[in-house]
């Protein structure tokens, strides 16, 4: 029963994930170019806090270094964003609370080294995973980058060429480790990966197509206006 409850709460996780891609693609479907609202970092701050927790309980050292590398980066994006200012107070406390409590208990009770001796994964899967997990992550620190560059939070280019190349990895990683969790996100995610690529060389948004239907154009407008 254990079992099924940390695979739930890993599924809950990369559902969230897969919300706030599904966010983004739809609102940048509807404008005709790649959009990075700050309901996409919101998000991504409550499903790492869940995807951190199932790592944990995992024993996966590669899951836990990545949610814990990437988790400032979609704060200071809504901060970019002017969102976060806009956050509940103890909302934002708890933001940064959870991370660091969890953080302090892996070193404090030694649970950090039996996450990385976990004896179920080859040392290849190991630093597979971890490399993997890397190149996704990466696509964080060079977005990061970009904006503060730019002084707006943007997705460009090299985020979603770098998402495909490590999500790939992390599906081939998902099957050596029979993990349902990550084979399902990163099978479902490679699709919009692309569509922003092909969105940014102004291939056209796949909504264009349907201006002969006005009802459903309604619908996507009412929608796309509900995402910020």
């Amino acid at each position: 029963m254990e079992n099924y409850v940390i695979i739930g709460l890993g599924f809950l996780a990369q559902a969230l994930f897969f919300m706030r891609t599904i966010a983004q693609w739809f609102k940048s479907e509807q404008e005709g170019e790649v959009i990075s609202p700050a309901i996409y970092w919101q998000i991504s701050l409550l499903a790492s806090i869940i995807m951190l927790t199932y790592g944990i309980l995992r024993n996966d050292f590669a899951i836990v270094v990545g949610q814990f590398l990437v988790y400032s980066i979609y704060i200071r994006n809504l901060q970019l964003k002017k969102a976060w200012t806009k956050m509940y107070w103890a909302v934002k406390v708890l933001a940064i609370f959870i991370p660091l409590s969890y953080l302090g208990w892996l070193f404090l009770s030694d649970n950090f080294s039996t996450i990385f001796n976990n004896k179920d994964i080859s040392i290849f899967w190991l630093i597979w995973g971890i490399t993997a997990h890397l190149v996704f992550i990466s696509r964080f620190f060079y977005q990061w980058i970009y904006s503060e560059n730019r002084k707006e939070s943007v997705l460009p280019l090299g985020f979603w060429i770098i998402s495909t190349a490590g999500s790939l990895m992390i599906f081939t990683y998902s099957i050596s480790r029979l993990d349902p969790v990550l084979f399902a996100a990163h099978s479902l995610g490679l699709f919009i990966y692309t569509r922003n690529i092909l969105l940014h060389y102004g291939k056209g948004s796949l909504f264009s197509k349907l201006n002969k239907i006005p009802f459903l154009n309604k619908i996507i407008g009412k929608v796309s206006s509900k995402i910020k």
